[in-house]
């Protein structure tokens, strides 16, 4: 009878120790799922963060938006056109030279 409680004793910490190993594991696969769920998070702050951070400048840049003074550049040409013969940036106020325009060549462009 005494080795059938000794046998009954060593099963019974063979179960608890199985017990024990298993609470074990299930312990770590806690914990790993709860890591991985707080990295996920952190990731998601970290996306609204940026999100909101890019929102914001792009509403400071829409505030801050200078437009073109169209008034100051309206009466500039205005001035300009009545001083008399204009020209553009290419030719100048004199024009081009009656002696440019004649190549006096037949040729191809290039040859």
């Amino acid at each position: 009878m005494s080795s059938a409680i000794g046998w009954v004793g060593v099963a019974a910490v063979g179960a608890m120790v199985a017990s024990s190993v298993y609470s074990t594991q299930q312990s770590n696969k806690n914990a790993k799922r709860s890591l991985e769920q707080q990295n996920s998070a952190q990731n998601e702050a970290k996306q609204a963060a940026l999100s909101q951070e890019k929102a914001a400048d792009e509403a400071t840049n829409a505030q801050s938006m200078k437009s073109p003074d169209t008034n100051a550049m309206m009466s500039a040409a205005m001035m300009s056109g009545k001083s008399g013969v204009s020209g553009t940036m290419l030719t100048g106020s004199q024009g081009v030279e009656k002696d440019k325009l004649n190549t006096k060549r037949s040729t191809l462009l290039g040859q």
